[in-house]
C-alpha cells in the first residue's frame, strides 16, 4: 500500500535531543572528554569574564561550536549559526536545547573574539594534555617539529608597492592586474588587505603566496600533537617557533630527542638544543654543503626511528588543510589565525584521542 505524503502538523513535540543521538556515535566520546576538559578551564574562565553585567554565550558553548565547526568543515561562522538551527546532533553536542534560540552571527564572532585574547586556545590545548587518560598516551622524552605554510585571505591583487607606485587593478569587483616584469619583495610592497601576511614561497619552483607559517611540536609514541603556534612568514620562523616550543612544553625535563627535516639543519639551532639538553635529530642536508649533524649522533639507532615518527607530523597538517579549514582560513592577522590554527590541532587530537583510549585497554 502506498503510503500518504500528506503532512500533519502536531501541537506539541516532546523531542529529548539526547535520545536522538546514536549511543555508539564518535561525538559521544569526544564530548565527554572536551566537558571535562573545560572543567578544568572552569577557573580561567572564571577570570577573564566579570561577574557583572548581562550574561553573554558561555565559553563553554562558544568553544563546543568552535570545534563542531573544524570537525564538519563548516565554512564560516554565519553558516555555522544556520547549521546550529536546524541539526539536532550540532545542538546536542553544543549544549543547545531544541527551542534555544541560536546566536547573530555578529554576536558569535564578538564573543570568540574573548577567548582570542585570553590564549584559551593553547590553554585548552594544554588541559586537553593534562587529562588524566590523555596523558598516558603521550611520550615525555621523544619529539618531532615541523611548519607548513597557511595561506592568508587576501589576494595577490592587494599585495601594492608601499610608496603607491604601481599601477592599481582595473575597475570592477575583480579588475585585471599584470604582474609581468615586476619585482616585488616583503620589504618594498604590502597586502592591503592583511598587512601582516607576507610573500612566501613553499620550495624551489614553487609559486610565491601571501602566507603565514603554523609550527607543531608532535610527540612520537603516538603522534599526537602537543603544542602549536603561527607566526609570520619568514626563513627563520620554523627554527625560532620550535625553540620556543619545545622550552615551552619541556621546559624542566630530561634530555630530550627532537626530530625534525632539513629545513632544521642549521649549526646555530642544533648548537641551540644540544644547549637545552635536547638531542637534534634533524635530517642531513648535505647538498653542496655540509650537514651540521654528524656521526655522534646518526650513529645511534633512535636516530634512524625518530626520522620515520617524524613524518606522522604531516598527517595534522593534511587532516587540517582537508577537513579543519586551514586550507585557507577566512581570518586576517596573526593572532586570529594562531587562534585558530591552535585549536584546529587540539581537534586533530580530539579526533584521534577516543580510538587510542579503546586500542588501549
Amino acid at each position: 500500500m502506498r503510503g500518504s505524503d500528506e503532512r500533519t502538523g502536531t501541537l506539541f513535540s516532546y523531542v529529548d535531543v539526547e535520545d536522538r543521538v546514536p549511543a555508539d556515535h564518535p561525538l559521544r566520546a569526544i564530548r565527554t572528554i572536551v566537558n571535562e576538559v573545560l572543567e578544568g578551564l572552569n577557573g580561567e574562565f572564571a577570570r577573564i569574564y566579570s561577574d557583572k553585567g548581562r550574561p553573554s554565550i558561555a565559553p563553554e558553548r562558544l568553544l563546543r561550536a568552535l570545534l563542531l565547526q573544524t570537525f564538519y568543515t563548516i565554512r564560516s561562522e554565519r553558516q555555522l549559526m544556520e547549521q546550529l538551527d536546524y541539526n539536532l546532533l550540532y545542538r546536542w553536542f553544543v549544549g543547545l536545547g531544541v527551542d534555544e534560540a541560536v546566536w547573530v552571527p555578529t554576536v558569535f564572532t564578538k564573543n570568540r573574539d574573548r577567548l582570542l585574547e585570553a590564549d584559551v586556545a593553547r590553554k585548552f590545548l594544554a588541559e586537553l594534555l593534562t587529562h588524566e587518560r590523555v596523558r598516558k598516551l603521550l611520550s615525555d622524552e621523544h619529539f618531532s617539529v615541523d611548519g607548513t605554510q597557511v595561506q592568508a585571505w587576501a589576494s595577490m591583487k592587494s599585495f601594492r608597492a608601499k610608496d603607491g607606485s604601481d599601477e592599481p587593478p582595473g575597475p570592477g569587483r575583480n579588475g585585471e592586474r599584470s604582474f609581468h616584469g615586476e619585482k616585488r619583495s616583503n620589504e618594498t610592497h604590502v597586502s592591503t588587505t592583511d598587512p601582516q601576511a607576507q610573500l612566501h614561497r613553499k620550495g624551489t619552483g614553487k609559486e610565491a603566496k601571501l602566507a603565514f607559517l603554523g609550527h607543531a611540536l608532535m610527540e612520537n609514541r603516538n603522534g599526537l600533537i602537543v603544542d602549536a603556534d603561527l607566526t609570520q612568514a619568514s626563513g627563520l620562523a620554523e627554527r625560532e617557533a620550535a625553540q620556543r616550543m619545545i622550552v615551552r612544553h619541556a621546559p624542566d625535563a630530561r634530555r630530550l630527542t627532537l626530530g625534525a627535516d632539513k629545513a632544521y639543519d642549521a649549526s646555530g639551532f642544533v648548537a641551540d638544543l644540544r644547549e637545552l639538553n635536547v638531542t637534534p635529530h634533524v635530517a642531513q642536508n648535505d647538498t653542496n654543503r655540509r650537514s651540521a649533524i654528524d656521526a655522534r649522533t646518526t650513529r645511534h639507532s633512535g636516530y634512524a626511528v625518530s626520522q620515520q615518527k617524524r613524518k606522522r607530523i604531516e598527517e595534522s597538517f593534511g587532516w587540517g588543510k582537508t577537513i579543519g579549514g586551514l586550507a585557507r582560513p577566512m581570518f586576517r592577522g596573526v593572532d586570529k589565525l594562531r587562534f585558530k590554527f591552535t585549536l584546529t590541532m587540539a581537534s586533530y587530537n580530539l579526533i584521534r584521542i577516543p580510538k587510542l583510549l579503546a586500542a588501549a585497554t
